[in-house]
């Protein structure tokens, strides 16, 4: 991996990707960014959009539309490239037509030389990020999902409303799927020093569980409420990967519910990618965190690991 030189390279120039670019300049998160994209036309006049704002930006990153030989010394590939579900498409189907377009990127960065760090965002992310690892046969440690890392955001958030505190206060988190059966293990978040619970046995009158529920399930719904909105989601994701990036960068040792290969963790088999906390540096997801679960919690993140572990099974058969 190249230490001097922070260079990224972005495979999809989609919203989401354009989305993560655009933070990307403004946070001047790395030296030079590099833009891939089966619509060839499309990435270069993104390339162009996005020089044309660096006179007035922070950043003096080196921006253009390039090949998968561009990977050979890069530290990042991100792939944000896929196809959207079709009106009567099933889930099985979308995966499938997906495996086939990442069938077409992986094999191609790994030739070029590439031994840096991937990092996923097409959706069903959990289920992607695992067959960038088959199909890249890198260290699990050097593939990443963005996993439910927006969720625990989106739950911070909302919790930091409810509570009226900074969410960067709060210690919550969202593992399992990035999608309808993640959880939140109540049992492991913290209000600024003091567990929730004991924040809802302290004041009854005032916080109560049921409300901690409806704000799990507006996490659950919110993407499906932002596409109703105005077509689908980016913003948030772009920031995300930005921020996961700037971890990497940084060798912060940060700790993401990124989407990542369970090693044993909670009795389960070492293959399944699933949200879960992790902590991210420059060797990329070094460590896995097995939460102390409660049984019922225990129960559901085992369901969500399920649910993944069969969708990619049918997806192979």
């Amino acid at each position: 991996m190249a230490s001097n030189n922070r260079k990224v390279v972005l495979v999809g120039t989609g919203m989401v990707g354009m989305s993560f670019a655009y933070a990307a300049l403004n946070q001047s998160i790395c030296d030079e960014l590099v833009l891939i994209d089966l619509n060839e036309i499309r990435a270069r006049g993104e390339a162009m959009d996005l020089n044309h704002g660096l006179a007035f930006s922070n950043s003096s990153m080196k921006i253009y539309y390039g090949s998968y030989s561009d990977c050979a010394d890069a530290n990042i590939v991100i792939i944000c490239a896929g196809v959207n579900q079709k009106e009567g498409e099933t889930r099985l189907q979308l995966l499938q037509r997906n495996a086939k377009v990442f069938d077409s990127i992986v094999p191609r960065v790994v030739s070029s030389g590439f031994d840096g760090i991937f990092l996923v965002a097409t959706n069903p992310v959990d289920i992607m990020t695992r067959v960038t690892y088959e199909l890249s046969g890198f260290n699990s440690a050097k593939v990443i999902g963005t996993g439910t890392t927006l969720d625990t955001a989106r739950l911070r958030y909302l919790l930091g409303t409810y509570f009226k505190l900074d969410p960067r206060h709060i210690h919550a988190y969202v593992i399992g799927e990035h999608g309808d059966s993640e959880i939140v293990p109540w049992s492991q978040a913290i209000v600024g020093v003091k567990p929730i619970n004991q924040m809802l046995a302290d004041d009854p009158d005032k916080f109560r569980l049921e409300d901690l529920e409806k704000i799990s399930n507006d996490v659950r719904t919110a993407a499906y409420e932002i596409i109703k909105a105005k077509g689908s989601t980016y913003y948030g994701i772009g920031m995300a990967i930005c921020r996961i990036v700037r971890a990497i960068f940084h060798n912060e040792n940060s700790v993401f519910t990124a989407s990542v290969r369970l090693r044993g963790e909670y009795g389960l088999r070492k293959d399944v990618f699933i949200g879960n906390p992790c902590i991210i540096n420059n060797g990329g997801a070094n460590r896995v965190m097995e939460l102390n679960l409660t049984d019922e919690e225990l129960e559901k993140f085992r369901n969500s690991y399920n649910i993944l572990s069969e969708s990619y099974d049918s997806m192979m058969s």
